[in-house]
């Protein structure tokens, strides 16, 4: 099984563009038909797509990870809650400007 998709609904859609953005994402923005316009991203043979979220106060506590490229250059453009080691790595949570909580590594 490979994930191939994962949409995230955002209540300032630029600012979660913006802030993913950050992380590496590059993003094209996109309307299919009548629906929202929205952003979207291929990573590695997924997409992530960015949607309104019409208003509605978010309803997850999803949690994200991502491997990034130059983590030393991100963690001092994103502010960190908290770390951690896993794995001989150090995980960094970050927090994206739906209150989710994102985990960054490289």
């Amino acid at each position: 099984m490979k994930i191939f998709l994962l949409v995230i609904r955002c209540q300032d859609i630029e600012a979660s563009k913006n802030f993913y953005q950050l992380l590496g994402l590059s993003f094209a923005q996109e309307k299919h038909g009548n629906g929202p316009t929205h952003y979207s991203c291929k990573q590695d043979g997924c997409v992530f797509e960015l949607y309104p979220n019409k208003g509605e106060p978010p309803k997850d506590n999803n949690r994200l990870g991502f491997k990034v490229s130059s983590l030393s250059s991100i963690i001092k453009l994103v502010s960190s809650t908290e770390s951690y080691e896993f794995s001989g790595n150090t995980i960094y949570v970050v927090t994206d400007p739906d209150g989710r909580k994102i985990e960054i590594s490289e």
